[in-house]
C-alpha cells in the first residue's frame, strides 16, 4: 500500500521499474484516488469554495479565472458555485461548501451581508474577498480603490464642461457605492465647486435598466453619467442614440470595469482600468497562505487602476 501510494502521489522515492509495474496495474484496474478519503486522512481536502453573483458576467469570469490559474499553481480544485447575489443564496452554497470540507473559501459578492459574515465567522475556515468591499475589515480582501477611481472619471467628466454629472449604480445602499463610490463622486464635485444634488444618482444594474434609464436621466438635465456597471453603461449609450442624443457630443457616458463589452460598443466605452484577473489571482494566493497558516502582511490589498478614454466621452 505505501508504495502505491508514493506512485499515485508523485513520489520519486520509488525504483522506475517498481513504478511502471504500479502504473501498469491503475491503467489495467482504472484506479483513481479517493480524494475523500485523502481528505480524511490528511484532514485537507486541497479544494477551495469560490462564490460567484453571476457567473455570465465579464467581470466576476475575469476574477474567477484568476482565482483558477493560481489554484492550479498551488494544486487547489476548485469548486465554483453561483449566488445570483442573493442571500440566502449565498448561505446556502456556504454550508454546501462547508459540507464538503473545503480548505478555504473566496467570495465575490455585491454585498457582504449580516448571515455570511455571520457563517463565516462560525466555520472558521480561511475566508478572502474578491473585488467586493468589507468596511468592517473583519476578513482579507483584494480591490481597487473604488473611492479615488470613481472621484478620478468624475473629474475628467466635469473637466469636459459638464455641469451636471449623474451617478448610476446598481443598488445606492450598497456598502461599496455608499461607503466608497459616492464619496468619490462626491469629492470630485466639491474639487469643482459644484454642489451634490441627490437626484442625480440613480439605479440601474444591467443593460435593459440603462436603458430604460435615459428618460430620468434627460429629465434631470444630465449631461453625463458616471456608470459602475459595464452593462448598464451600454444600455445608458444605446437608449441615448435611440433617442437622438449623440454621444459624446451630447451626452457622456464613462464607467468602471474594462470588460470586453466596453471595445465592442460603438462608439467604445471610457472606462476605470481594474486589473481584474490579477484581483483574482491575489485573492487565491493570499488565501493559500492562509490555509498554510503563513503570517501575512496586510488584510486589505489594493491594485493600482487606471483611465482608458474611448469614444464615449470627448477629448479621447
Amino acid at each position: 500500500m505505501a508504495t502505491v501510494s508514493r506512485v499515485v502521489n508523485h513520489n520519486h522515492n520509488v525504483k522506475p521499474a517498481t513504478e511502471k509495474k504500479v502504473m501498469e496495474v491503475v491503467k489495467r484496474l482504472n484506479y483513481r484516488p479517493n480524494d475523500v478519503a485523502r481528505g480524511l486522512a490528511s484532514k485537507k481536502t486541497t479544494t477551495v469554495g469560490v462564490i460567484i453573483p453571476n457567473v455570465t458576467n465579464s467581470y466576476f469570469a475575469a476574477l474567477a479565472r484568476g482565482i483558477d490559474d493560481i489554484a492550479e499553481m498551488y494544486q487547489y480544485n476548485i469548486i465554483l458555485t453561483n449566488s445570483d447575489g442573493d442571500e440566502q443564496k449565498e448561505v446556502k452554497a456556504l454550508n454546501t461548501l462547508y459540507s464538503k470540507q473545503v480548505d478555504g473559501i473566496i467570495f465575490m459578492g455585491n454585498e457582504l451581508s449580516a448571515p455570511v459574515r455571520d457563517e463565516f465567522k462560525a466555520e472558521r475556515i480561511p475566508v478572502v474577498l474578491a473585488g467586493s468591499v468589507d468596511p468592517q475589515n473583519d476578513f482579507p480582501n483584494v480591490n481597487i480603490d473604488y473611492r479615488q477611481a470613481v472621484s478620478s472619471q468624475v473629474n475628467q467628466l466635469l473637466d469636459n464642461g459638464n455641469q451636471r454629472v449623474a451617478f448610476v449604480a446598481g443598488k445606492l445602499t450598497r456598502s461599496i457605492n455608499q461607503d466608497f463610490r459616492i464619496p468619490g463622486y462626491q469629492a470630485a464635485l466639491q474639487a469643482h465647486q459644484i454642489s451634490f444634488d441627490e437626484q442625480l444618482l440613480f439605479e440601474a444594474a444591467d443593460y435593459d435598466e440603462g436603458y430604460e434609464l435615459c428618460e430620468q436621466l434627460l429629465s434631470h438635465q444630465a449631461t453625463a453619467a458616471m456608470v459602475s456597471n459595464d452593462e448598464a453603461a451600454a444600455g445608458i449609450m444605446n437608449g441615448m442614440n435611440d433617442r437622438g442624443v449623440q454621444v459624446p457630443e451630447q451626452f457622456e457616458v464613462a464607467t468602471s470595469d474594462n470588460t470586453k463589452l466596453t471595445e465592442m460598443t460603438r462608439p467604445t466605452l471610457s472606462t476605470i482600468t481594474q486589473p481584474l484577473y490579477d484581483v483574482g489571482a491575489v485573492a487565491m494566493r493570499l488565501l493559500t497562505k492562509l490555509m498554510d497558516n503563513d503570517e501575512i502582511e496586510q488584510k486589505q490589498v489594493l491594485l493600482p487602476f487606471g483611465m482608458k478614454q474611448r469614444g464615449s466621452t470627448k477629448g479621447a
